[in-house]
């Protein structure tokens, strides 16, 4: 089997917050209880109060960032404000298993302007970054 990145891909983020941004079907941020645990921890609420304010739920039940004007509410002049504590998905951005496929890698591509820049990661570098997401968020 061919697979596209068999001899690395090339990212260095540019800070151009595009991934924290709507872009069609590339719109969710899925959270862990251990996200939103972090994450509310780090400004000062409880998970409750979290939840009420920034989650919503996708279609099949699973937590999700609440997007505002079309991008992620934590996302100000560029920057996430809570990027110690950002989700698993955020973190391997933008080797994220659905992204290995040709097809959506070049989709990703359009809009985020780190991809093919910078760092040349491995194959097996990127699979283990796709993997730890996957893991992280009890993925398959």
């Amino acid at each position: 089997m061919n697979i596209f990145y068999e001899n690395g891909l090339q990212f260095e983020c540019t800070n151009c917050g595009e991934c924290c941004r709507v872009h069609g079907e590339h719109a969710f941020v899925y959270l862990t209880p251990k996200n939103t645990d972090e994450m509310a921890d780090s400004l000062g609420m409880t998970r409750d109060d979290f939840y009420k304010i920034h989650c919503t739920h996708d279609e099949d039940g699973r937590v999700i960032l609440t997007m505002v004007d079309n991008h992620c509410n934590f996302l100000k002049n560029n920057q996430c404000t809570v990027y110690g504590v950002r989700p698993a998905q955020c973190r391997a951005w933008p080797f994220l298993s659905e992204h290995l496929n040709e097809e959506t890698w070049k989709l990703v591509q359009t809009f985020c302007p780190g991809i093919g820049v910078g760092k040349r990661y491995s194959k097996e570098e990127i699979e283990s970054i796709a993997q730890k997401r996957n893991d992280a968020d009890g993925r398959a």
